[in-house]
């Protein structure tokens, strides 16, 4: 039994003439007998001509005229074609009008007439039909039978290959023509190619091939899928190491943002530092809390978090910070404290046997094989957790210390288990030095002015098609990620990260209280390195108490039947609050940093004076002070500023003080503590 068959827009039960398999045949050689037709139409055209003009040399030249008019028009309208094409229609009709002229003019049956169209003929018809059969097929050079997009484009020899078809996703090689044209003309030619398949910028890539200057992949994503926002729902790996990849947000194609801070010697990856980049409204504190969400979330690791903005936007999370400071000089402190701990824990990692910080420096450490000892056991040293380090509005810090402040930490924290993250409008030259630019390797690239892109990505990423400025402050959170350990072809990918709706503050308390009992806490030598420097400005995270988040625990006997500790201290139980203080008398000692005595100090004095005004400023975790700290000192003591500089000047010649990056100001060398 033969089935019927069923055409191209018929249904089950209707068929073609009888539904047999002729008609399945007939249905499929239709395509390629309009050359036979025409064959056939050009041997009745001749024969018919003969009875008319036969013999006739008027008919010869205006047959002959027409034929070459024929066969130029087509020539001249072939040029918009390929090449290929071009020759070949002119051909088919010079030989097909040459013959109709012949045989109009002689008579099909003259000379060798009759065998030309018997041979001519059927060569020319099959030569239309392998073409055809051909531009059907895929081509071997890898050229894609639709050239009419690159020809529009200006990249009308170009070769496309076959093209990988994902959801939301097509990826295609593609290869420019040989010594004509490279890479470069390809990424020139983005735009159009966007403007042409009704696409935004951003949703066509290219990718070139490292190994080769004319060949690459052509990727386009049809589908927006970042225009619907997707909002944090809480961390991605709570308990795990910070060597776990950071998801931050989702590409446009929806699979995960990924961005790993440690290096990992297996997979060849060496630890990084970030920049974060972009404009006002780009969604710069929402992409900070993606990140630092994902941070505190892991149990290996120690935050530093530097905001001239006052915590505005990261305040539910200060609990689990480990040092919190804001902007002037509690953020210089920090600066310099930073400085210190990098070869503290250098050190440490050495002689721990560690090229780069891994998760194991973490744990106790109880390998014999530690040089820390030298009788042969396990040390038994407190492990040490990763340390990032946050710089937020660092423009402001930039202004303040130098716009080279971070250069040393960037090139020497990363063998310190040490990730700096720089978070600023504008990365430009004039904000921060080539250098520290140069040694922060990863950036998250947000909408920005066009002309600041080139600041924040390279060239090769925005030439594979990365377009932040298109966005501008219109699409927060939307960016570019440029980072080790992801695929270099994922550069010039657009990405969004999660927003915060919010009802999310709730969970941000929930993970940063998390963070303050399971987090990790600072190991002896990177708390004794900041506080070597930072003296009572570093205390570390503090446990949780009974108490309120963030206050040191207290002992049964010091709570009263309120839940809070005494009020008054007990030395201080027999003072009466409402006795009126003793009016000073005559003779009495010289006045005490903030009293105004009313007479000007003798040189001892005042130096005594200066003393205790660092020790004061310690005591108060000021640790870094200049002559305009002393302002309203001066006026008290009727003391010049001059005379501070000086001062501070001895200090620093004596080891009490120490200079910073700044002009005029000076690092307190904390005071050593009797055992």
């Amino acid at each position: 039994m033969v089935a019927e068959y069923t055409g191209p827009g018929l249904l089950p039960g209707e068929s073609h003439g009888g539904g047999s398999i002729g008609a399945y045949l007939l249905h499929r050689a239709m395509p390629h007998l309009p050359p036979w037709v025409a064959a056939a139409g050009i041997g009745i055209a001749g024969g018919l001509g003969s009875l008319q003009w036969e013999q006739s040399a008027a008919a010869g030249v205006g047959l002959t005229l027409a034929s070459v008019a024929l066969t130029g028009a087509t020539w001249w309208m072939g040029k918009s074609t390929t090449q290929q094409r071009r020759l070949h229609s002119a051909i088919t009709v010079a030989a097909a009008s040459a013959w109709t002229t012949a045989a109009c003019l002689a008579g099909p049956a003259a000379g060798p007439l009759p065998d030309m169209y018997l041979i001519g003929a059927p060569v020319l018809a099959l030569s239309w039909n392998i073409r055809m059969i051909l531009r059907r097929n895929d081509d071997p050079a890898g050229q894609s039978s639709d050239k009419g997009l690159l020809e529009k484009v200006g990249l009308a020899r170009a070769q496309i290959g076959n093209a990988t078809v994902e959801p939301n996703r097509v990826t295609a090689p593609l290869a420019v023509e040989a010594g004509e044209q490279t890479n470069e003309d390809v990424s020139k030619a983005l735009g159009r190619i966007a403007s042409a398949l009704d696409l935004p910028t951003s949703a066509v890539r290219y990718q070139p091939d490292p190994g080769s200057s004319r060949r690459g992949e052509l990727v386009i994503v049809p589908e927006d899928m970042l225009a619907q926002a997707a909002y944090w729902e809480g961390p991605s790996n709570l308990g795990g190491s910070i060597a776990d990849p950071l998801v931050i947000g989702r590409y446009d194609d929806g699979s995960p943002m990924y961005l790993w801070l440690p290096g990992d010697p297996k997979a060849g990856r060496n630890g990084t530092h970030v920049l974060v980049a972009g404009g006002t409204g780009s969604g710069k504190g929402e992409t900070a809390l993606n990140l630092q969400t994902e941070i505190l979330s892991r149990r290996d690791v120690l935050l530093w978090l530097s905001d001239p903005k006052m915590f505005q936007d990261f305040r539910p999370l200060l609990p689990g910070i480990d040092w919190a400071a804001e902007g002037g000089t509690p953020t210089e402190v920090m600066v310099e404290a930073i400085k210190a701990v990098i070869p503290a824990r250098t050190r440490w990692l050495g002689q721990h046997n560690y090229r780069q910080w891994v998760p194991a420096a973490a744990e106790v450490q109880n390998d014999p094989a530690h040089t820390c000892r030298t009788d042969g056991r396990a040390c038994g040293c407190a492990g040490m957790p990763y340390l990032v380090t946050w710089m937020e509005e660092a423009a402001s810090t930039l202004r303040n210390i130098g716009d080279n402040a971070f250069t040393g930490i960037a090139q020497e924290a990363r063998s310190a288990g040490v990730s700096l993250i720089v978070s600023l409008q504008r990365p430009s030259f004039d904000q921060m030095s080539t250098s520290t630019r140069a040694s922060l390797p990863s950036v998250i690239a947000l909408g920005c002015d066009p002309r600041d892109e080139s600041f924040s990505l390279p060239d090769t990423v925005l030439d594979a098609g990365a377009h932040p400025g298109a966005w501008g402050n219109r699409r927060p959170g939307y960016c570019y990620l440029v980072t080790p350990g992801i695929d270099e072809t994922r550069y010039a990918s657009p990405g969004r990260t999660w927003g915060f709706a919010p009802d999310a503050v709730s969970l941000m308390e929930v993970l940063a209280d998390w963070a303050q009992r399971n987090g990790a806490v600072a190991d002896p030598i990177t708390a004794g390195a900041a506080s070597s420097v930072a003296g009572n400005a570093y205390t570390g995270r503090t446990a949780p108490s009974h108490g309120p988040a963030g206050h040191a625990a207290m002992e049964d006997d010091d709570v009263d039947e309120t839940g809070y500790g005494p009020l008054v201290d007990p030395e201080d139980e027999h003072i009466d609050p409402e006795a009126e203080l003793p009016e000073s008398q005559e003779g009495d000692d010289a006045p005490i940093f903030g009293r105004n005595s009313g007479r000007k100090p003798s040189p001892e004095e005042a130096r005594r004076l200066f003393a205790d005004a660092l020790a004061e400023f310690e005591a108060a975790g000021q640790m870094v002070v200049g002559p305009k700290d002393f302002t309203d000192w001066c006026d008290r003591h009727s003391l010049s500023r001059p005379w501070v500089s000086e001062r501070l000047k001895e200090a620093a010649m004596a080891g009490r003080l120490e200079a910073t990056n700044a002009t005029g100001r000076w690092r307190i060398v904390p005071a050593p503590v009797a055992a």
